[in-house]
């Protein structure tokens, strides 16, 4: 099992290029499926998941060929509309194969997903949705068996108002309702820039999609989609753990392709806490030098406060000046991480959705072992400021979602190596 061997203490100076979003290039894999006409896509990352998903849809019988970061899905010859266990079970996100599925063919049978053990994310959303567009659902033998009622060749348009918002179940929605019957109406959508590049993708492929981004979209079925070539919006989430990186290292970092747009919520606490952090025509340019004062946030849906960033800030605050209180609203088991932190001289305190941090001056290296996906790029950073060498266990969690994190750190100079 590979780990990071980190020696601590350097700063970081450079460039380094943002790769495609993951939860985006998931979903725009299985929006492919929509269509027999062959789709090409760009920008997209090099992860454990994206190849996941990849050998999920070629079981399908779909064709996908890959080179470098360009990706061709030719889903003509797809015979087998089914997501088995031993292929979803590593990855949540093989939910998002229910939709088009259901959609294009009719049928569908869909694993109930895996994951990280981060907390609760339960598909009821996705099947009472799909169910008020006429699809009967079943769940029996850890399955999700879909079907449409007899005499019916499409699903119907719908008004869908979910009892929380849902990333992936308002991309399940969307992606069912491009071939819809008629119009769906979305009255309480994720409005992630996932959720617009999704989109953006869709109406691509000849959809009619409308507010995407937005707290209300609407989706006017179609009969058909044909093919297209789109780029995979740049990683935000990535984008985020590195201005993370140089804010708690010190240093002066392009981040070539990141959107600040995107990450507004993150880039303004890092400015609060005294980074230096500005938009440029290339992308963004973090700047840090001395101690940061610590800042309070709480997580909630885009475009607040990430949770998917939590991990990360809380690694900046546990070496920042003064104490701040991290609020977790998102999912009820996310603090995993802080044990770790703490083996690494962090002083955290957790109870409940709440952790308080009291800033120290200094870490130091210790053995430590990745719990999640986020907590692992915590971790790393806590490892790029500590004293001495920290080894991190377990990262096959960080290339679930990180594009070569530890060749991209070394290039603006971070003392790390992977070792078998």
């Amino acid at each position: 099992m590979d780990k990071l061997l980190i020696r601590g203490g350097r700063e970081l100076h450079g460039e380094v290029r943002i790769s495609g979003a993951k939860n985006a290039a998931l979903p725009e894999l299985c929006a492919a499926l929509l269509t027999d006409e062959p789709v090409v896509l760009e920008n997209v990352p090099r992860l454990q998941d994206v190849a996941t998903m990849a050998k999920l849809i070629k079981n399908m019988g779909v064709a996908v060929e890959r080179d470098e970061s360009r990706v061709r899905i030719d889903a003509k010859d797809l015979h087998f509309p089914e997501a088995p266990y031993e292929l979803v079970k590593t990855m949540r996100a093989s939910v998002l194969a229910l939709g088009p599925l259901l959609a294009r063919f009719g049928e569908a049978t869909v694993s109930l997903p895996g994951g990280c053990a981060i907390g609760s994310r339960p598909v009821d959303q996705h099947i009472k949705g799909l169910q008020q567009m006429g699809a009967d659902i079943v769940v029996e033998h850890g399955y999700m068996i879909a079907k449409l009622p007899k005499g019916r060749d499409r699903l119907r348009g719908a008004s869908i108002r979910t009892d929380m918002i849902t990333v992936t179940g308002t991309e399940n929605f969307m992606m069912a309702a491009a071939l819809a019957e008629g119009e769906t109406v979305l009255e309480n959508p994720a409005q992630e820039p996932e959720i617009t590049d999704l989109g953006e993708m869709l109406n691509a492929m000849g959809a009619k999609v409308k507010g995407h981004g937005t707290p209300r979209i609407t989706i006017e079925g179609v009969a058909r989609l044909h093919g297209c070539t789109h780029s995979v919006v740049p990683d935000r989430i990535e984008t985020g753990t590195f201005l993370c990186a140089v804010a708690a290292t010190g240093g002066d970092v392009l981040l070539r392709g990141g959107r600040a747009d995107h990450l507004e919520a993150v880039i303004d606490k890092l400015r609060d806490a005294g980074a230096t952090v500005e938009a440029v025509p290339e992308g963004i340019r973090v700047r840090s030098k001395g101690r940061l004062q610590a800042q309070s946030f709480r997580t909630t849906e885009y475009p607040g406060f990430p949770t998917d960033m939590q991990a990360q800030f809380m690694a900046l605050n546990a070496i920042a000046e003064g104490s701040s209180k991290t609020t977790e609203t998102i999912f009820e088991n996310r603090f995993m991480h802080v044990n770790e932190l703490v083996r690494l001289g962090a002083r955290i305190q957790v109870d409940g959705k709440f952790a308080i941090v009291e800033g120290v001056e200094r870490l130091s290296g210790a053995t430590v072992m990745a719990t999640d996906l986020r907590a692992s790029a915590s971790l790393v950073i806590a490892g790029l400021v500590a004293e001495g060498e920290t080894l991190v266990d377990r990262i096959y969690h960080l290339d679930r979602g990180y594009d070569q994190m530890e060749l991209k750190l070394r290039g603006i100079g971070a003392d790390i190596e992977r070792i078998k």
